[in-house]
């Protein structure tokens, strides 16, 4: 049974035109939200194992500009990566030429969630490539601010990197089951949510259990896992010279908070704003506190 989203009605009201780009031998599916004309143009990538789903209620809560949303490759509706591997440098370039290919006109905001944060810092901090992307601001939400085995659940971390090192070696079938497995899926679903609203745990749950699993293959997932657990934000910030937000949560089980006050002084030119009571989803939690201050980031850029 579907569980009604608590964002439904918002995010109704904001069209959107479903899109796909030829890129690196694969097509990406995108989403196309607001108005097409508008100055500014929101580039979002999401977090590990998710699709563009996860970051509509963020949407949902923006006015007044365009948002573009692709689901990564090799997750959700988009083809995998053909000429090259789904590995930091992989996505970084699948990254700059997916924008390159949008044509955007006027201001541009890159904004990366979670393992999206990685993708965008690290695209951001490479200059001598072809396209190499400079946007006009950057956005990081959930920002993964340290090494994944030194927050402050390394010991779940541990616990992932043994579950797809086990549906690594599994037979391709098995494996395969494993990574669905409806169980893990929720036990990982209940340890990231922090509200206490009943109705909103359950929308989460259902969510993580219908898009979670939207990936085209084992060797994929094994891939972005490895990339995830192997880098963070905190490598690349000194290199990134836009004006940035890092939009943290207070109980977030994978950097603590110490850490992004620490990744804020990385950066030449950011600022951070904690949200309270909420860890890792800050986006499904509090999407509204998120675009409130993704509001103010960005007017203060146009004064």
């Amino acid at each position: 049974m579907t569980v009604s989203s608590p964002y439904a009605d918002a995010l109704g009201r904001i069209p959107v035109r479903a899109d796909q780009a030829s890129i690196l031998g694969g097509v990406t599916r995108y989403w196309d939200y607001g108005d097409p004309h508008a100055t500014t143009t929101i580039v979002l990538v999401h977090g590990f194992r998710g699709d563009h789903h996860g970051l509509e209620p963020v949407v949902a809560n923006l006015r007044g500009v365009r948002i573009v949303s692709p689901d990564l490759p090799g997750f959700g509706e988009s083809d995998p990566l053909r000429e090259t591997a789904h590995d930091i440098d992989g996505y970084a370039r699948w990254l700059r030429e997916f924008v390159a290919a949008l044509g955007i006109q006027g201001r541009l905001v890159i904004l990366g969630h979670s393992f999206g944060s990685i993708v965008v810092a690290a695209t951001l901090a490479d200059h001598a490539v072809p396209n190499a992307l400079e946007p006009d601001a950057v956005i990081l939400v959930n920002p993964i601010g340290q090494p994944a085995l030194e927050g402050p659940r390394g010991v779940f971390t541990r616990l992932a990197i043994f579950y797809y090192w086990l549906a690594a070696v599994l037979p391709e079938r098995l494996g395969f089951w494993l990574l669905r497995n409806g169980v893990i899926v929720r036990v990982m679903s209940m340890t990231m949510a922090k509200t206490r609203k009943k109705g909103l745990r359950r929308w989460i749950h259902d969510q993580h259990d219908r898009y979670f699993s939207a990936f085209s293959d084992r060797g994929v997932v094994l891939e972005a896992f490895r990339a995830s657990v192997s880098h963070d934000v905190s490598e690349y910030a000194a290199r990134i010279p836009e004006r940035t937000l890092l939009i943290a949560a207070e109980k977030d089980d994978i950097t603590p908070i110490a850490a992004e006050y620490h990744l804020q002084t990385l950066f030449p030119d950011a600022r951070l704003v904690v949200i309270d009571g909420v860890g890792h989803l800050i986006h499904y939690e509090t999407p509204g506190e998120a675009a409130q201050a993704i509001d103010a980031f960005l007017a203060e850029d146009v004064r």
